[in-house]
């Protein structure tokens, strides 16, 4: 058995949910330790069964037991201890999905992980679902979202504006997209994911290098070229930032640490 495994949700359903991945130590004896998760821009809903997963952001350490935890936007690597007989799925959700949803006020709420009950979500949770019952619950709902909000709101195109645009991006230029004042689209953003336009913006670009440097041989794949093509200033400024998230150089980086997401 796999201690990391993805599972995908249907085309229409990707508008609002990345992916939903998956932890099982389920049959496992023992403790998983040290294991580290990347920020990505995305919140995860995740889904405890069995004992307990320890899991450390950069503000506090969480003890998560049985039961339905929502985990807000992260800035910083996030280091994970798998008890033995726990198994977490996670619904991976993307920047914009809890906009649709106006009651959630996120401003002052990112590196962080708190517990919910399954009535306060908007879809109907089994804790003990199979990963295909899930699929198929979140399926269905998600895919009515996107059938009822047929219209992109702001911060849904403020995200597709980022993710589609190959330019170095600021947040004039968003504004200037958009016909949207510059002020008015920062309160939006940061109400909606916990994050301002800019660091969501340095979340993309930083795993979008880690990606790229994953998936390539890095003897033969420069760190210039990866700090050049991602739009950092140079290669000093790329490794600074590497830092400022991992705690190591790209050198020193090792993905066999990490869960990292699998190439589709």
């Amino acid at each position: 058995m796999n201690l990391y495994s993805e599972h995908y949700v249907t085309q229409k359903t990707e508008r609002f949910v990345n992916k939903i991945w998956c932890l099982d130590n389920s049959i496992g004896e023992s403790l998983i330790e040290n294991k580290l998760v990347l920020p990505n821009g995305c919140f995860n809903l995740a889904i405890v069964t069995g004992n307990a997963i320890e899991v450390h952001t950069s503000k506090n350490k969480y003890e998560m037991n049985k039961g339905i935890y929502f985990c807000s936007q992260m800035t910083n690597k996030v280091l994970v201890n798998i008890g033995p007989k726990t198994k977490v799925i996670i619904i991976q959700l993307h920047a914009w999905t809890l906009s649709m949803f106006p009651k959630y006020e996120l401003d002052n709420f990112s590196d962080s992980i708190l517990r919910i009950n399954s009535q306060e979500l908007p879809f109907t949770v089994n804790i003990d679902s199979q990963i295909e019952t899930l699929l198929k619950t979140i399926n269905t709902y998600f895919e009515e979202l996107s059938d009822f909000h047929s219209e992109k709101n702001v911060i849904e195109k403020i995200c597709e504006f980022i993710k589609n645009n190959e330019e170095e991006i600021s947040v004039s230029k968003i504004s200037s997209a958009l016909n949207t004042s510059q002020r008015l689209l920062q309160i939006k953003f940061k109400t909606a994911t916990g994050l301002t336009i800019k660091k969501y913006i340095q979340i993309l670009k930083f795993r979008k290098s880690v990606d790229q440097m994953v998936n390539s041989d890095l003897e033969k794949l420069k760190l210039t070229d990866v700090a050049l093509y991602n739009k950092y200033f140079d290669q000093s400024h790329f490794i600074k930032k590497f830092k400022d998230v991992t705690k190591t150089t790209p050198k020193m980086f090792d993905p066999n640490s990490y869960f990292l997401s699998q190439k589709r």
